[in-house]
């Protein structure tokens, strides 16, 4: 069962039933609370609630995008593209394009209307206008779900330097509310730490 509020009607609760089961069998793990869970579908729920915690009043294609906006990932490996930034922006792009068409379809399955579909590409593709609320607190919702997920083992991989610019431009990105809610959650004291020298 879906584990958003079902406010929107059966068709919505059968699309995130469609989504959910689309990124189920992801071989792609995480540990969360001690149980390892597929990746992909947990992010997908994780930035589900970060969205309606965001949000006042999160509309149905927000949260639609946000439960669908890394489907089925793990089937375009960032080493199906070439290495380097070039190849790195192809492969992110391919993403976005792919994670909006596997939306589409199911959303089709469920009836969705086509201005529906369409906004939820547009917020997937992250090509809203920069002041829609709704495609902020998609944007902030990712970089916390990033930051409490990805960050630690991410930073393990990458040369200080560079993470540095990374959390830079990442806290440019997001909305000064996430930026409070990223340091006030449970990361673990090496991760905050990393945050703050960025920061200082």
């Amino acid at each position: 069962m879906p584990d958003t509020p079902h406010r929107f009607g059966p068709r919505f609760e059968r699309a995130i039933a469609l989504i959910d089961e689309a990124n189920a069998p992801d071989p792609v793990t995480i540990e969360v609370d001690g149980r390892t869970v597929p990746k992909e579908l947990t992010h997908a729920r994780m930035l589900t609630a970060w969205v309606e915690r965001l949000l006042p009043e999160p509309g149905e294609a927000v949260l639609l995008a946000a439960r669908a906006h890394h489907i089925r990932r793990w089937e375009s490996p960032r080493d199906s593209f070439p290495a380097g930034r070039r190849g790195y922006l192809r492969w992110r792009r391919d993403l976005q394009l792919r994670h909006a068409a596997h939306a589409r379809a199911l959303l089709e399955e469920a009836g969705y209307d086509e201005d529906t579909i369409a906004r939820v590409e547009r917020l997937i593709r992250k090509e809203t206008p920069k002041r829609d609320p709704e495609g902020q607190a998609f944007e902030d919702g990712l970089t916390l779900v990033f930051l409490e997920t990805q960050l630690h083992d991410f930073a393990l991989q990458t040369d200080p330097e560079t993470m540095a610019g990374v959390i830079q431009k990442t806290w440019r990105k997001i909305s000064p509310e996430a930026r409070e809610l990223a340091l006030a959650s449970d990361l673990a004291p090496e991760d905050r730490a990393l945050i703050e020298r960025a920061l200082a």
